[in-house]
């Protein structure tokens, strides 16, 4: 059912009260929106108000409900004003998994000024990832398209059908040395095109389409000029490679993997 302005506040709360939040023994849930409180602790007024000044500004016209909820955002199936499906990215601002996220922020130059406190590093995470994937899209990296960002919620396209998002590498039944090229090419193309290093590349961040793979979840990346880098690149060939070796296949050594990204 479509969810219009008027009542977005209370049909997803809804929606998050039943499909996130187990049933509290002790009474009645918080009023979320009393004293900045989170709902249920999932989604604040800010939050809420934020994808109203979307729908107000027509990036997306409504929301269908929840696909996918993680410790540091959810996922949410949208629809925008030419009925085409986008993904709705909300960002947690009651996790504390972004604390841990401040080494892949603080060393890289393009983030030289961060202000203090957990909305603000929440919502520069939000940017980081727009701003990651907007380079990598402008680069013709096959990652998933930024549409928008404001705060802590980002816009991008939706890649699957119905609201069912297309399987991740992990979830494929089938994979093949193809697609093991192609994911060292994609991490190539990240160091050489985009100047990036995912730094949390492996096979739950890789969509297997019709077309090939398809990267996301890239608020991790940081620039090569990172004092990390390195280590991070290194890192992210030896999750890819384990995970196609436990496939059954046979992979080159990561250290020669790693001699051809950077070459």
């Amino acid at each position: 059912m479509k969810i219009l302005l008027d009542d977005l506040e209370k049909s997803l709360q809804s929606r998050i009260d039943n499909k996130l939040i187990s049933k509290s023994k002790r009474g009645k849930p918080i009023n979320g929106f009393k004293k900045n409180k989170v709902i249920n602790e999932v989604l604040d007024k800010t939050t809420m108000l934020t994808i109203y000044k979307m729908i107000n500004s027509h990036i997306i016209s409504y929301v269908n409900g929840v696909v996918k909820a993680g410790k540091e955002s959810v996922l949410f199936w949208a629809v925008d004003q030419n009925q085409n499906d986008v993904a709705l990215k909300v960002y947690l601002v009651t996790t504390s998994n972004y604390k841990r996220r401040a080494q892949y922020i603080l060393g890289d130059p393009r983030f030289s000024k961060i202000k203090r406190g957990t909305r603000n590093l929440v919502n520069l995470w939000a940017q980081k990832e727009f701003s990651n994937l907007t380079r990598c899209f402008e680069c013709g990296i096959p990652v998933v398209k930024p549409i928008h960002v404001s705060k802590n919620v980002l816009v991008i396209e939706f890649v699957g059908k119905n609201g069912v998002p297309t399987k991740n590498l992990l979830e494929s039944k089938e994979v093949n040395k193809k697609d093991f090229d192609m994911a060292i090419s994609i991490l190539k193309s990240l160091y050489k095109d985009a100047k990036l290093v995912h730094a949390d590349f492996s096979e739950y961040n890789i969509f297997k389409t019709e077309k090939g793979l398809v990267v996301f979840d890239l608020g991790s990346a940081v620039d090569i000029r990172h004092p990390n880098s390195t280590e991070f690149l290194k890192r992210d060939i030896n999750n890819i490679t384990k995970f196609f070796v436990r496939r059954g296949l046979t992979i080159q050594n990561p250290a020669d993997t790693y001699d051809e990204v950077i070459k």
